[in-house]
């Protein structure tokens, strides 16, 4: 591609060569041969006349056209115009369509409600908007309460009343809030889109990305990303603090569900930013969370506690696991109506006599004969060659500490949150008690996975966008969960995993990572061994080089030879040919050493995939514009 500066220099040239030529003509410099056609065309008589001018300036208007478009092809004014044309101005996001921009003129003046025979609530409407009483969470807030009512005739009546009654504070979210306490990110609620940085302006991003904004929304992030970097490149301010954000402003519109997922000391926003908070490990905590993800059924919920408890070990048969742990749960729900709590499933996973004695005894008098089969096939299985009981039991014995005591109830004493509640427009944050119990946090934080895999695809209104993002999602993937992030693309759901470094992944599953989730991005600081995998992950690409040989003139006349002498005697350089060579070669579209030491700071290199199909080559951005 020719650079602007080229083009820039080459249309100034042959500008001031048409205005040469045209002011040599005009003075008479060439003679009169250029007015010949205009004294042949034109009789004898009009000489002098009105109609004479008349035709002259039309002959000149001729002439100077066939100048402007001779020198405009020289000097190649069109290239240069459609570049400037397409380039998109600092700033901008991305080039608009004309008619989405009649759109966003059209939009504030609700024409929707109009059409449908509610021009005083649409101008009601747009009273409160020109008095500074409606922001922008209330107007996409509205817009999609109405698209509800459209399809849905029992609720035009309750849209209509509360819009007249409260007028942008109309179809609150339940929690009652219009807004964030702050926001530490830009946001465009009307296209879902949270600003990250601006697309570097590099030889290796292509021309019409140059300086680009560059934002993520949910058709992107309903592929799933997977960021990796090392700690202090920003991979939680300036990825999933935004991101996090952009999604609660969305579940206060109502179009979306995020649950944040962080160590206690993470910065993910105060907590009235959110619907509710769930602080493991902390007696103070107001929410406390439901170990079995509101599962109902027993099989359910030993899958999941078993993908969470064993998944990450190797040589571990995750599916016996889940049937030691159903062939427990089961018969404890037939019994008592409920789940274990963590002590109790530690007991009987020990195979402690007095609560299988007592469990036995309630199935007995509850005539549960088929449960009873069930805990006697655990019994006798219990410490036999690849039994999975004694590694169960370690693993409950994590979260059966002090320190967890009043967590995981079971009785309905608490409030559990659980992942069932994803079809609802909720805001949740959960803190980790990563440094003082860092195996139970990453054991909680798979089992969080695990069940937001199985509710988000099970949810029956899929019309809310559900998201999970983890701030540090180190041992969090298991063969199981993997599979289930590749399902939530056509559940309108997805998935934020962060990671300080490929090697916090099995080895066996960091390429199948990498191909699972449709956006990835690699931090400044990122290692060349991680690099291999993202430039294995992002691909070659054909790419036009350039071979110049140079190669010395000798002549063989005395006056060239003279001349060229001359020559090299003035500029102490010999006379040389050029030789060029074009080829079309495959490259990396980014290498792993790129990526480990091209990458400035505070910058990062990533590739978009969206929901429908579309592709982004990787790009670098600047996280700090």
């Amino acid at each position: 591609m020719t650079p602007t500066r080229q083009l820039v220099s080459g249309a100034l040239i042959s500008l001031v060569a048409g205005l040469m030529l045209w002011s040599m003509l005009w003075n008479g410099y060439l003679g009169t041969f250029w007015i010949w056609p205009l004294l042949m065309f034109t009789p004898d008589s009009w000489r002098g006349t009105t109609p004479f001018v008349v035709a002259g300036w039309i002959w000149y208007g001729i002439v100077i056209t066939i100048l402007v478009v001779g020198f405009g092809r020289l000097g190649r004014w069109p290239e240069l115009l459609r570049r400037i044309a397409r380039r998109p101005a600092p700033g901008a996001v991305a080039p608009v369509p004309a008619a989405a921009v009649g759109e966003s003129e059209d939009v504030a003046a609700w024409p929707q409600l109009r059409a449908a025979g509610l021009g005083e609530v649409a101008e009601l409407l747009v009273r409160e908007a020109g008095d500074g009483r409606m922001n922008d969470v209330d107007f996409v807030r509205i817009r999609r309460a109405w698209d509800n009512a459209r399809t849905d005739s029992t609720r035009l009546g309750p849209f209509d009343a509360s819009v007249r009654g409260k007028g942008a504070g109309a179809c609150l979210h339940p929690s009652g809030a219009r807004d964030l306490p702050v926001r530490a990110a830009r946001h465009d609620l009307l296209e879902r889109q949270v600003l990250l940085g601006t697309v570097d302006s590099g030889v290796r991003t292509p021309y019409a990305r140059r300086g680009t904004r560059f934002a993520l929304d949910p058709r992107v992030l309903g592929t799933s990303m997977l960021a990796v970097g090392p700690s202090g490149a920003g991979k939680t301010g300036r990825l999933v603090r935004p991101v996090v954000e952009s999604l609660a402003l969305q579940a206060l519109a109502g179009q979306a569900a995020v649950v944040a997922v962080a160590s206690a000391d993470a910065r993910l926003g105060p907590d009235a930013a959110f619907d509710v908070v769930v602080r493991i490990g902390d007696p103070a905590s107001v929410y406390d969370l439901d170990l079995y993800g509101g599962a109902n059924d027993a099989d359910e919920a030993a899958t999941l506690l078993a993908e969470a408890f064993v998944g990450d070990l190797t040589g571990m048969d995750v599916r016996r696991a889940a049937t030691a742990l159903a062939q427990l749960l089961g018969p404890f729900r037939a019994a008592y109506g409920r789940f274990p709590a963590v002590p109790e499933l530690r007991e009987l996973l020990e195979q402690l006599k007095a609560p299988l004695d007592a469990l036995r005894r309630a199935l007995e008098a509850a005539g549960a004969q088929a449960m009873l089969r069930e805990l006697d096939a655990r019994v006798r299985q219990h410490g036999g060659s690849g039994d999975p009981g004694h590694v169960l039991a370690d693993r409950v014995a994590l979260l059966d500490r002090p320190a967890f005591a009043s967590f995981f109830d079971t009785t309905g004493a608490g409030r559990p949150f659980s992942m069932a509640a994803l079809e609802h427009p909720l805001r949740v944050r959960i803190d980790l008690p990563e440094r003082s119990h860092a195996d139970a946090s990453r054991m909680l934080a798979r089992l969080l996975l695990a069940q937001f895999n199985a509710s988000a695809v099970a949810r029956r209104d899929r019309s809310l966008f559900a998201f999970l993002a983890f701030d540090d999602a180190s041992h969090t993937v298991t063969p199981g969960t993997l599979r289930g992030v590749q399902r939530l693309r056509s559940a309108n759901a997805g998935v934020l995993l962060t990671l300080r470094s490929l090697d916090e992944v099995p080895e066996a599953l960091r390429t199948p990572l990498l191909g699972a989730v449709g956006c990835r991005m690699a931090f400044a600081g990122v290692t060349t061994w991680d690099g291999k995998r993202f430039a294995e992950a992002w691909g070659t690409e054909w790419v036009e080089t350039r071979d110049v040989t140079h190669r010395t003139v000798f002549a063989d006349q005395p006056l060239t030879r003279a001349i060229h002498s001359f020559r090299k005697l003035v500029t102490g350089k010999a006379v040389t040919t050029d030789a060029v060579t074009v080829r079309q070669v495959e490259r990396e579209r980014w290498s792993a050493s790129d990526l480990a030491h091209a990458v400035p700071p505070g910058h990062a290199v990533l590739s978009l995939d969206s929901v429908t199909g579309e592709r982004a080559a990787p790009l670098l951005v600047n996280l700090t514009t």
